[in-house]
């Protein structure tokens, strides 16, 4: 990091003066071009006043998750982002404070800043903007103007699974997915559908039976493909919309006698920890649920320590894990 001697030495000038010029003293008497010299010698040097060291309190971050731990091992993607949320508090020796709507708002005023991770109603949106803390939203987006949030980007990641199975030949693909109610009973669809009807409709290759919506675990999978398994004309692969939704289909797909891929194909998302020990091996996408969840405690400590007023929104990639459970299309 650059010293104010380095400044001095390329502005040639003394380092009293070059301290004088950067605190902005309006008691100096400087010719203009020695100021001048200054500044853009700290410039060319990427000088950055040292702002007055402050002292860092331990903070106390709270975390409210809308999925309960019984749900989080259902599917296990909110799982594996708490996790590492914790992990991430913990490494920096702060302290978590689990916090709940239900318990009422009085618990919030404890805490420096939330991570509010999974789904929120509107309503409970406004009680965390009415709590004027610091807040990030981890895999969804509340109020755009109050705070921040961290999220995959789902668009590109559908585009290129179907984009991976349309270049192997698949023409009939299916597509599992789940959705829930809120809790101001509004429902939330999978946000993946659209894509996936968006890219189909314009290759004019779109079957409306083929798409199946119910919840997001392994049996609602299962079930559903079972609806599937039953059409006339099957599909040649199955988009799951999580890893536990795609264990449910293989399990109806393999019931009947069925091949994974030789028959069907199926590709998940997520790559839980298990992904890759199903038999076949299973073709996912592959969600940064660890940075995920590190860099929203990193997002939400900076805009503390900071005071940072800016809202910032994080869209993260994903990558298509290829491994056995797709083939060719005959």
């Amino acid at each position: 990091m650059s010293t104010i001697k380095d400044i001095a030495e390329l502005a040639e000038v003394s380092v009293a003066t070059v301290s004088r010029v950067l605190n902005y003293d309006d008691t100096l008497t400087v010719q203009e071009e020695t100021r001048k010299k200054v500044f853009e010698a700290a410039e060319q040097l990427e000088y950055h006043m040292k702002e007055k060291k402050k002292r860092r309190r331990k903070l106390k971050l709270g975390v409210i998750c809308s999925y309960s731990p019984e749900e989080e091992l259902e599917d296990p993607f909110y799982l594996a982002v708490r996790i590492a949320i914790e992990k991430e508090i913990e490494d920096r020796n702060y302290k978590r404070v689990p916090l709940s709507i239900e318990d009422g708002m009085q618990q919030f005023s404890a805490v420096d800043g939330i991570i509010c991770l999974g789904t929120f109603s509107r309503t409970t949106v406004q009680k965390i903007d009415d709590t004027q803390k610091p807040h990030i939203y981890v895999d969804t987006i509340g109020n755009r103007n109050t705070g921040d949030s961290i999220i995959t980007d789902l668009r590109i990641a559908v585009e290129q699974v179907m984009e991976y199975l349309w270049s192997l030949g698949h023409r009939r693909i299916g597509f599992v997915g789940g959705n829930e109610l809120d809790s101001d009973g509004n429902e939330i669809l999978d946000s993946r559908l659209p894509t996936y009807q968006r890219f189909l409709t314009e290759k004019n290759a779109l079957q409306e039976a083929y798409i199946k919506i119910d919840g997001y675990t392994s049996r609602h999978g299962y079930r559903m493909m079972k609806e599937i398994l039953e059409e006339t004309e099957r599909p040649t692969a199955i988009f799951a919309a999580n890893d536990s939704l795609a264990v449910g289909c293989y399990r109806a797909i393999q019931e009947i006698g069925l091949q994974i891929p030789e028959d069907i194909s199926v590709i998940g998302f997520n790559d839980i920890s298990m992904a890759k020990y199903l038999a076949p091996p299973l073709t996912t996408v592959h969600v940064h649920m660890n940075f995920i969840g590190r860099q929203a405690v990193k997002m939400l400590v900076e805009r503390i320590q900071l005071e940072r007023k800016v809202n910032i929104h994080v869209s993260v990639s994903t990558e298509l894990v290829i491994r056995k459970s797709v083939c060719r299309a005959d």
